[in-house]
């Protein structure tokens, strides 16, 4: 039974692992135009958005707590924040903000 686990967990890893590293070795020498540069760059920042407003929407106890939360993360994506950094601060905010 545990062989049969262990043995599903690799087949899982190869298979998500595969289709992100071949492009970084088969495509690593061929450069992108800015437009297609500039529209990969963006794409964390509209994914997290995409995350982010749903639920700004569903909250029902205090809707200043998503209003703050977004107005920080966008806040911080503006001034340049990489969206780890977005998110380190948004978290930040909140945990100010439930403090305060």
């Amino acid at each position: 039974m545990h062989s049969d686990i262990f043995f599903i967990i690799l087949g899982m890893g190869l298979v998500t692992y595969i289709p992100r590293m071949l492009p970084l070795t088969l495509f690593h020498r061929i450069e992108l135009p800015p437009f297609w540069r500039g529209v990969l760059r963006n794409v964390p920042y509209a994914t997290l958005g995409a995350l982010i407003i749903p639920g700004i929407f569903l909250i029902q106890d205090d809707p200043w707590f998503g209003i703050f939360g977004f107005t920080s993360a966008v806040l911080a994506s503006w001034l340049g924040a990489n969206v780890m950094g977005v998110v380190f601060i948004s978290v930040l905010a909140l945990t100010l903000y439930t403090i305060v």
